[in-house]
């Protein structure tokens, strides 16, 4: 296999119908090169890739280069390296909307959602964003060898099917470096590669912890200030998840602060130096990893505009994700084990009886669906995807 059919396909093709640009968002190696190709191939369309020099003096004269390709879908790779390209689109999509072309003109792709969403703005109303992340359960497939095989590698296409886990643990150390020694200079050009390095390694030793900026300011040696603005540079460039935390109206002490999660799972393993499922397994980290898995898994089905979270009191009560679904007044709780026969735990019934949820439900690692009792399902990690999917 050598390359997985995406889920968002079909969505990206309704956006181009519809508006005049698309905006295909996802962190590196996450596939977005190779699926909007696959898009341009079935249309007339030009592709240009803007790291390339010879790309980019094709757009020197952008005026003269859209105005001879204006029948065709232009793709625009790495867009985020030229911001100044924006206020140009939007000119020609409006005279393009004057002659009857006010749809499918750009796809254009992106590394970094918050600075492209920043430097895109003067396109409102002429732009539609599809967040591609890396690989799911619902396009590897269900079986439990393809379920632990994305879970150790992660989603990202290169690392998914590379031919061994040693040449997929060697490729994602090489985009870690990448990224140390090219990518985030970009956006913090005084940021040492080194310290990047170790918070990066810090946030993979405590996946799902709850963040403590002065803990790692003081471990790093840096200001708040100053950390909190490197996680908002991985969380931009979506690496990084902070799940924040839900608040309820109860009589108790809720914990306030954000859940940190890095989002692909074979990067936390690649900064934990595991190799292969049983390096993991037995590893302390291994209960973290499966639930930042997991949450990832389902926020990639969940529907549009779903609000996720998590909630946790000081008295012990917890549900690690919930789900505010489009159109339903009460969330749900999602507690996450790794293993097939889970127990609900006492502290998630009392934080649903807080929340009041609509639905209980712990997803865990095994294939069978059944009821725990006290109105809390049991059901698997890939049914539960595709239940929010089908929602």
């Amino acid at each position: 296999m050598d390359y997985v059919p995406r889920r968002l396909t079909g969505e990206i093709e309704a956006e181009l119908r519809r508006q005049a640009a698309v905006a295909l968002l996802g962190p590196r190696q996450s596939g977005k090169t190779t699926l909007a190709r696959r898009i341009a191939g079935g249309r007339d369309a030009v592709y240009l890739d803007l790291e390339l020099s010879e790309d980019r003096r094709r757009l020197e004269d952008v005026a003269g280069f859209v105005r001879a390709h204006e029948d065709r879908l232009v793709v625009l790779d790495e867009i985020h390296r030229t911001p100044e390209l924006f206020p140009e689109l939007r000119g020609h999509i409006d005279e393009g909307r004057r002659k009857g072309k006010g749809t499918g003109r750009f796809l254009v792709l992106g590394s970094a959602s918050t600075s492209l969403l920043r430097q895109s703005e003067s396109l409102a109303g002429r732009i539609a964003y599809v967040d591609l992340g890396p690989l799911d359960v619902l396009e590897v497939g269900s079986d439990a060898e393809a379920v632990t095989r994305l879970w150790v590698r992660g989603g990202l296409p290169p690392s998914f099917l590379a031919g061994s886990d040693e040449e997929s643990l060697r490729f994602r150390r090489d985009l870690i470096r990448a990224y140390l020694e090219r990518d985030f200079l970009q956006f913090r050009p005084r940021a040492p590669a080194l310290l990047l390095e170790r918070l990066w390694t810090m946030l993979a030793h405590s996946q799902g912890g709850t963040l403590n900026l002065a803990r790692l300011a003081g471990s790093l040696m840096l200001s708040t200030k100053t950390v909190n603005a490197h996680l908002d540079l991985l969380e931009g460039m979506l690496l990084v998840r902070r799940l924040r935390p839900r608040h309820a109206n109860v009589k108790k002490r809720l914990v306030r602060a954000p859940k940190v999660y890095i989002r692909d799972s074979g990067l936390t393993h690649a900064l934990l130096g595991l190799s292969d499922f049983h390096s993991l397994a037995a590893h302390p980290a291994v209960g973290a990893s499966w639930e930042g898995f997991a949450i990832e898994t389902l926020l990639a089905a969940a529907p549009w505009m779903t609000l996720p979270s998590y909630y946790r009191t000081s008295n012990g009560a917890e549900v690690d994700l919930v789900l505010d679904l489009p159109g339903r007044r009460d969330p749900w709780a999602i507690e996450i084990r790794r293993g097939s026969a889970p127990k609900v735990s006492r502290g998630f019934a009392n934080a649903c009886a807080d929340l009041g949820v609509e639905r209980a439900l712990v997803v865990h690692g095994g294939r069978h669906r059944y009821p725990t009792g006290d109105g809390v399902e049991a059901i698997s990690l890939p049914e539960m995807a595709a239940l929010l999917r089908d929602w």
